[in-house]
């Protein structure tokens, strides 16, 4: 099968699902991603005072956000003044079972951050030497 004929109410009732939850995961993985790089900004700015080489980079993965993605579809949804939709098969995959080109990454990286996992950084040593 390559279209089916979706309920444009239906569909559009599916896509907000989908966009809530995915909105809710960013919002959630901000505020980890924040208190991270607030904590990392607190360390560099110690190793400053304290003489220690200065860290010059943050590296952690900025949470994804692709509330925009959802919201055209909405909006061309919205608009549109046919009951009906055919969608192909990897709008299908897209709009109903929430499964994006970027949607691995982004997931993954979210959800790291939302629960307090993010990818690994290299820890300070409080055995490091003093200059």
């Amino acid at each position: 099968m390559n279209t089916v004929t979706v309920k444009r109410e239906e569909l559009l009732a599916k896509v907000r699902t989908n966009r809530d939850a995915r909105r809710t995961l960013f919002l959630k993985a901000q505020e980890g991603y924040r208190k991270l790089v607030i904590e990392e900004l607190d360390r560099m700015l110690a190793d400053a005072k304290a003489g220690r080489p200065i860290a010059r980079s943050i590296n952690l993965v900025e949470p994804a956000d692709h509330t925009e993605d959802y919201d055209r579809v909405l909006a061309m949804l919205e608009m549109s003044v046919d009951d009906t939709v055919i969608l192909g098969a990897e709008e299908f995959s897209q709009y109903v079972l929430d499964r994006w080109t970027w949607s691995r990454f982004a997931i993954s990286t979210n959800k790291s951050y939302a629960v307090g996992t993010p990818v690994p950084r290299a820890p300070h040593r409080d055995d490091e030497e003093d200059f």
